[in-house]
């Protein structure tokens, strides 16, 4: 549950970035029906404008029903490709414990606005996060062990 609270913070944040940056592939073009969606997508696959039929609530974009999906490993990478220099102060190209534990606390904070970042219970968290994702325990993290760590489900 974690795991997909980070996701989405991530993608919450860099959603603006890749909307501007990315291309529409043929799969997520809308289509010239009305409202119905391409019959080889999954309901969590449907396009863009088009609401899947579980979830026909007025007023709720198929983006929003989308962003509670998890995200794939190749999203995954691609935020993290995107935010990991700017959390990486020291230009190493590693995460240490302060970087990833600013960057997960920035990710929290933006799925719950109550998160204290000096907060003994959020220092636990993110310690314990840290630990799983350092799966050399060389007291630091690659981009892949990141990638690794939040793409679990």
């Amino acid at each position: 549950m974690l795991k997909y609270a980070l996701l989405a913070g991530a993608m919450t944040i860099a959603a603006p970035a890749l909307a501007q940056s990315t291309t529409t592939s043929p799969q997520t073009a809308p289509t010239a029906t009305t409202g119905a969606a391409d019959p080889s997508m999954s309901p969590a696959q449907t396009a863009p404008g088009q609401m899947p039929p579980t979830q026909s609530a007025p007023g709720q974009s198929a983006q929003t029903a989308q962003a509670t999906q998890p995200a794939s490993s190749d999203q995954v990478a691609q935020v993290i490709d995107t935010e990991f220099p700017t959390y990486d102060k020291n230009g190493d190209g590693k995460l240490s414990t302060a970087e990833f534990g600013d960057w997960m606390v920035a990710l929290k904070t933006k799925t719950d606005p109550a998160t204290k970042p000096g907060a003994p219970e959020t220092k636990k968290w993110v310690a314990a996060a840290f630990a799983q994702a350092d799966t050399d325990k060389n007291k630091s993290l690659s981009k892949p062990e990141l990638t690794s760590f939040l793409s679990q489900g």
